[in-house]
């Protein structure tokens, strides 16, 4: 009885290799153009244009040391951190606040409010970038890293309050009910009780914003024409540019401006995946 109840395993085997051939197949989409730029780094022209796949003979580190001892590199990376965390805490902010009245408050027109933010997914940046500009030339945000940061905190609101909102609307309310005996107020149930409850998807959305904030190249190339502010995308920008017959160079410099980003994404993965994973179960 117990042998013909079971279900036959020859599928599932079949679909897991299926799944994991598929996985396979897209991590060398990934890794393959990564180690190319990687090794590539480290040869010169004529041995990209004779041996691009093979391993460099000789080795030429100096791509890499120079641009490491490159004063602008640093500026670019400084730039870039010093925005992408500036976006993610207001960002994060205001929408775990927005988040938290949507979930827990019931109010007239609630739900309208949500779905005017939630529309926001479907407003490209590129469709807004006149007025934008033009708005930011208004106020003397050109040239300023205030012109980047809240502009990009604007865009990243809807899929950050769309997240946290689901995270919250999914935590009991007899723990909401339990603060407010206690003597908690509204903000303190949302700052005692909640927030520390939502560090996964807290998380979750610092993540996204910080990649899509290092990775925004069109927002900074409008705002800033001070080099001096330039960021890590604009600077791989001008120094191909600069550099268009030294491909070597160009690959090392792309590399290493890949390097923070990649570096941070990696020590992150585990609070990017368990909030998206909560998030989902809670919502």
């Amino acid at each position: 009885m117990s042998s013909s109840r079971r279900r036959p395993a020859g599928p599932s085997r079949a679909r897991g290799i299926s799944l994991h051939m598929l996985a396979g197949t897209l991590a060398l989409f990934v890794l393959i153009p990564l180690l190319f730029g990687l090794i590539g780094g480290f040869k010169d022209n004529a041995q990209l244009s004779s041996n691009p796949f093979g391993l460099p003979a000789p080795w030429h580190p100096e791509n890499y040391t120079e641009v490491l001892a490159s004063a602008s590199f640093w500026r670019q990376v400084g730039n870039s951190v010093l925005i992408a965390l500036s976006t993610t805490v207001l960002v994060v902010a205001l929408s775990a606040m927005a988040a938290f009245a949507f979930a827990r408050f019931a109010f007239r027109g609630r739900e309208v409010l949500f779905t005017i933010f939630t529309a926001g997914l479907m407003f490209p940046f590129a469709v807004a970038i006149l007025p934008l500009f033009v708005l930011m030339r208004t106020f003397g945000l050109l040239d300023n890293p205030l012109g980047v940061i809240l502009v990009q905190a604007a865009f990243g609101l809807p899929m950050t309050i769309i997240i946290l909102r689901g995270f919250f609307a999914g935590i009991p309310r007899e723990v909401e009910e339990a603060a407010v005996i206690d003597g908690c107020t509204p903000f303190g149930v949302f700052w005692r009780v909640l927030l520390p409850m939502a560090r996964p998807a807290l998380a979750t959305v610092s993540v996204l914003a910080i990649v899509a904030s290092w990775n925004n190249f069109f927002l900074p190339l409008a705002v800033f024409n001070n080099p001096d502010w330039w960021t890590i995308p604009l600077g791989v920008q001008q120094f191909q540019g600069q550099y268009s017959t030294d491909i070597a160079r160009t690959l090392a410099y792309v590399v290493l401006a890949m390097v923070p980003a990649l570096a941070f994404y990696a020590v992150a993965e585990r609070h990017l995946i368990s909030g998206l994973t909560a998030g989902a179960t809670k919502g």
